[in-house]
């Protein structure tokens, strides 16, 4: 694409920027940071964009790189470690959450991005560009750089861990029912985007109908996903981007 047209095409793309930054860093300054800093990395780069993918996604895999590198630098948790500790609670049987809990703290926008501010960085990102921004998996990978099933497990893992991370806590066993609760509870995300159907889609339903732990993983799953999906409308129908930053996206347009 022409380096002259990715430059002027570059401040339309600051409300959606900054939306996406607004879901990293749950802080207006470091958004703000983070919307300049994607800016300037695309007006040096831009001789670089060939096209093959729309000019939001690209500006989305800057910002991703961007601000992993700087949670990497902040030394953030393993992501890996939490990973497999929220993994592992998901493969027990008995493990289940309070879905009138999780639902409700869910619908409260603090506590919901609270939420996904401690999560790890690739696995929230996955969550934000999914289930907010509405993006594809397979654009999801573009973004993030990895191959679609990596994309695909960090939406899993990542729904799993906000899940989790509203919840209380366990309640109650679960009894035998067609299928383990692991395999069911793994395949639950596809299931809720549509893209289990035939015999494992049946056997998922039965699953759930019989268990006693899964269906309320099941419903905050739902919920959860639907509250990042309804937050963009509980704001205005278009990011406003703030007058400071909009002046100094202005300043760096001015100055190439």
């Amino acid at each position: 694409m022409d380096p002259d047209r990715v430059r002027a095409e570059l401040p339309a793309s600051a409300p959606a920027l900054l939306r996406y930054a607004l879901l990293l860093t749950h802080n207006e300054h470091d958004a703000a940071d983070l919307v300049q800093d994607t800016m300037v990395r695309a007006l040096q780069a831009a001789d670089r964009f060939d096209g093959r993918s729309s000019l939001t996604t690209w500006l989305r895999r800057i910002m991703h790189n961007l601000w992993v590198d700087q949670a990497r630098a902040g030394r953030e948790t393993p992501s890996e470690e939490i990973a497999e500790l929220v993994e592992a609670q998901w493969r027990d049987d008995a493990y289940t959450v309070d879905a009138e809990t999780v639902v409700h703290r869910a619908q409260v926008r603090d506590e919901l991005l609270d939420a996904l501010t401690h999560m790890p960085t690739i696995y929230r990102t996955a969550v934000v560009l999914h289930d907010v921004e509405g993006l594809t998996v397979a654009e999801i990978s573009v973004v993030t750089g990895v191959g679609l099933p990596a994309a695909k497990q960090r939406l899993r893992r990542g729904r799993m861990m906000l899940v989790s991370a509203l919840a209380q806590g366990p309640t109650g066993p679960t009894r035998r029912v067609p299928m383990h609760c692991w395999e069911a509870r793994s395949q639950v995300s596809d299931y809720i985007d549509g893209a289990l159907d035939g015999a494992p889609a049946r056997a998922l339903e039965a699953h759930l109908v019989g268990c006693q732990t899964c269906p309320p993983l099941y419903a905050s799953l739902v919920a959860t996903r639907d509250a990042l999906a309804h937050d963009r409308a509980r704001q205005d129908p278009d990011t406003v981007v703030p007058a400071e930053l909009a002046a100094r996206i202005d300043e760096l347009m001015r100055h190439r």
